[in-house]
């Protein structure tokens, strides 16, 4: 080939050509046409052409006109000025693979004045790569990660991690130094640690670093000296360890927590080596409760501590524990302390191993029962004794009965209950208050222990029941009744009053008035109540014709079971109203008509109801039927529902009265349940917080009859009553009874002073409802508001359609 400058020899071309294929990079020479004089071999392979192909050609020959364009514009730059040009670039190799080139162009001259441009080509394609899997590693690295300028501790680079750790931008990154990202107080020993050169993974130290919203986190930092764009920096990879770190730190005051709860138990905690059972731990109560020193007691056995036989029995039980996989349980266990005599311990004994499975242990602990045992064994005397008087109660009286009935009958024997009932007791509580009633009760029941002597004496409710199981019958029965009645007759000093009561005292005889416990009961019960229907003071014993009551009693409460079932018991509503005249609620009133004997009163099957529980049934149905039909009232007014104390006793009354609320869907406050003192004072706490739970349903609590009962007074103190009923035996008195009046008055004075409403019952005359209304009673019931009528007859009054006259007149005469 011919070369294009004659100033350049094709032998000179291919002298310098054979010195240059011994390099290792592609080298070219161009003209000042910017053609190729001389290309080595490398550059020949890297054009993928022969010499041949290449001599003399350029680069439009073998490039795009665009990129050819840029060559021939540095080519002659180069020739111009003579700088040396470096340009990194882009291509498509021969074999259609990208890489990434730098060329470096020169100017070069020969003596005779021609130019020629040298140019050397690097491949750094796999450089390249290798840079971009660097950046790649650190910049998508999952682990936060940065570099920082050794000298001034700037941020020269942050990951996506970093930034998304610890929620900085990566510019205000880039703006802050390492040290700005930590709390000052850590910064003097960071600089320390810094000027070391060694990292967290050397030292174990964690260090804090503040984010971006200037929360703390503990974290490890891993630094490696890296040169970073030409200067020294620290390349770090930092672990968030503050979830570990609060983890151990849980630990700790988990172990912390756990040794002061040990100390502070209130039960003695203690260990023992298995081998020889010396105590290897005691807390404050073991110390305590034994009075020895634990630096006395640490290392010491069961036989250095305590009296040979209790030692070995607490060794035998440690045994136990050693030989089992569960906890074994000591009921009863006694223990010689220092200071507090014989203590007696409930101790559970567990084997446990140590951590390294090399030693094992008794770990136990020991609860001191000796006060729970005297107060269990002083409940068990509350359960079957009455508190007042010490006497035995229903309960005892019952298991005595049942254990004197078995022994009577397998001996073919005869023994008598005597019911005793204190004539003018409730006189002396309405008199004197309740103070002074109790008081006398202890008399009372102290006299009438002294009589019976030997034989069985309790306290059941208003009444004293004896059982008198020796001696011939029925004299050594009306001996008893003989004395008993005696010792009563003598006067009564009680805080100085003298007063004065009798007893009513009947009698029944096993087996020949019954041969049960229930019948003897009831037996005796019916004789006591002749007995008080003759004149009191006197003794009865029970007839035949008193069992004919009985039975008919018996046969009323059958026909009772069955009422509710065939549709025999409905309601009748009864108006309340206040002193204008306007009705403002309704009290619904239980009425049953037998199938056969027609209407009976109330007054005859409501207490039958409450002896045998049928009440409670009932009630419920009650409580049901009256809600349901007030829901369907168009006017708000209230209904009103009587409560038996015997609803107190059984069941979840709260829970009955708010199911049957969400089922009628009748608003709460519409809803009045009556209650009579005698709740109160059957069991004055759990009565209580029966009441309690009502009224947070939101129903209102009214106190019927009262003025009647025991301790009215206190019963307003201790429960906040939303309604006084004033018995109706004050409105009828009040012209006959000056006193009556004045109770009136003093009544609704007292429920103004404590913002109750007060409503008058057995209002009947236009006398008595000028009274009340003088006084300031608010509302009022009774035959002069209104008699107790099928709901029908007041349809106008509850905002329903009125039925017919000819309606009206046939449900009064069908319930009547």
């Amino acid at each position: 080939m011919e070369l294009v400058t004659g100033s350049f020899s094709k032998d000179d071309a291919d002298a310098v050509r054979l010195v240059l294929d011994a390099v290792p990079h592609p080298i070219f020479l161009k003209d000042d046409q910017s053609r190729f004089v001389v290309l080595n071999r490398n550059m020949c392979d890297f054009m993928g052409h022969s010499y041949e192909e290449l001599a003399g050609k350029t680069d439009y020959d073998f490039v795009p006109k665009e990129q050819a364009d840029v060559f021939r514009q540095v080519d002659r730059l180069v020739l111009e000025t003579g700088e040396v040009n470096e340009n990194e670039e882009v291509m498509l190799g021969p074999d259609g693979e990208i890489r990434t080139l730098v060329t470096r162009k020169a100017r070069a001259s020969l003596p005779n004045g021609a130019r020629f441009i040298v140019g050397c080509i690097s491949d750094i394609t796999k450089l390249k790569q290798h840079e971009a899997s660097l950046q790649l590693l650190f910049e998508q690295n999952p682990v936060p990660m940065w570099v920082f300028d050794r000298a001034s501790l700037r941020f020269l680079a942050v990951n996506q991690a970093a930034v998304e750790h610890y929620g900085y931008t990566r510019e205000e990154f880039l703006s802050k130094s390492i040290l700005e990202i930590r709390p000052a107080d850590d910064v003097k020993a960071f600089l320390q640690v810094l000027g070391t050169g060694e990292g967290s993974y050397r030292t174990g130290r964690t260090w804090r670093h503040i984010k971006a919203d200037g929360s703390l986190v503990d974290i490890v930092a891993y630094a490696k000296e890296i040169e970073y764009d030409g200067r020294p920096a620290f390349m770090v990879a930092v672990v968030d360890v503050t979830e570990r770190k609060r983890a151990e730190d849980d630990l700790r005051r988990t172990r912390e927590f756990l040794d002061t709860v040990i100390e502070n138990i209130p039960v003695m905690l203690f260990a023992k080596e298995a081998r020889e059972h010396r105590y290897v731990l005691i807390n404050r109560a073991g110390e305590e409760l034994l009075g020895i020193p634990r630096e006395e007691l640490i290392g010491k056995t069961d036989s250095d501590l305590f009296p040979p036989e209790e030692a070995e029995s607490f060794v035998v039980r440690d045994q136990q524990a050693l030989r089992s996989d569960s906890v074994q349980i000591a009921e009863e266990e006694q223990i010689h302390t220092q200071d507090k005599g014989i203590r007696d311990l409930v101790t559970r004994r567990l084997a446990v191993e140590s951590h390294d499975g090399k030693s094992k242990y008794v770990l136990a602990v020991a609860e001191d029962v000796t006060e729970r045992k005297r107060d269990a064994a002083r409940i068990a005397h509350l359960a079957t004794h009455d508190g007042l008087t010490n006497l035995p109660n229903r309960t005892a009286l019952v298991e005595r009965l049942e254990f004197t009935l078995e022994r009577a009958t397998s001996g073919r024997e005869s023994f008598a209950v005597v019911r005793v009932n204190v004539d003018g007791f409730k006189e002396v509580n309405d008199a004197c208050g309740p103070g002074v009633a109790d008081a006398l009760l202890r008399q009372i029941a102290a006299r009438l222990r002294a009589s019976a002597g030997k034989h069985f004496l309790a306290r059941t409710g208003d009444e004293f029941t004896a059982i008198v199981a020796d001696g011939p019958h029925p004299e050594t029965a009306i001996a008893l009744a003989d004395r008993l009645l005696a010792t009563i007759a003598d006067v009564f000093d009680v805080d100085g009053r003298q007063l004065h009561v009798g007893l009513s005292i009947g009698i029944a005889f096993f087996p020949d008035d019954a041969v049960d416990v229930t019948s003897l009961l009831s037996n005796a019960h019916a004789a006591l109540d002749r007995a008080r229907a003759d004149g009191h003071g006197v003794f009865r014993m029970f007839e035949a014709d008193m069992d004919r009551k009985l039975r008919e009693r018996r046969a009323l409460e059958k026909d009772l079971r069955s009422a509710l079932a065939n549709g025999e018991l409905f309601l009748h509503y009864q108006p309340q109203a206040n002193v204008s005249g306007q009705i403002v609620g309704f009290e619904a009133l239980l009425r049953w008509s037998h199938k056969e004997r027609g209407m009976i009163p109330p007054a005859e099957f409501i207490p039958l109801a409450e002896e045998s529980g049928l009440i409670v049934p009932i009630g419920e149905w009650v409580l049901r039927e009256a809600c349901r039909e007030a829901a369907s009232w168009p006017n708000t007014i209230h209904i009103a529902v009587n409560l038996s104390p015997v609803q107190f006793r059984q069941g979840d009354l709260p829970g009955m009265v708010h199911s049957i609320l969400l089922q009628s869907a009748l608003d709460p406050t519409r809803l009045e349940l009556e209650i009579t003192e005698s709740v109160l004072f059957d069991d004055f706490s759990r009565a209580s917080s029966i009441l309690r739970r009502l009224k947070s349903i939101g129903v209102k609590i009214a106190l019927d009859d009262f003025g009647t009962g025991y301790s009215s007074l206190s019963y307003l103190q201790s429960f906040p009553f939303d309604k006084i009923k004033i018995d109706k035996s004050f409105v009828w008195m009040l012209q006959q009874n000056p006193q009556s009046a004045a109770i009136i008055r003093a009544i609704v004075g007292l429920g103004r002073d404590l913002s109750m409403h007060i409503v008058a019952e057995g209002v009947e005359t236009l006398d008595q409802l000028s009274f009340l209304t003088e006084e300031g009673c608010g509302a009022l019931q009774g035959y002069l508001i209104g008699r107790p009528y099928p709901i029908e007859l007041y349809a106008k009054e509850v905002g329903k359609c009125a039925p017919s006259s000819s309606v009206a007149s046939l449900l009064i005469s069908i319930r009547n």
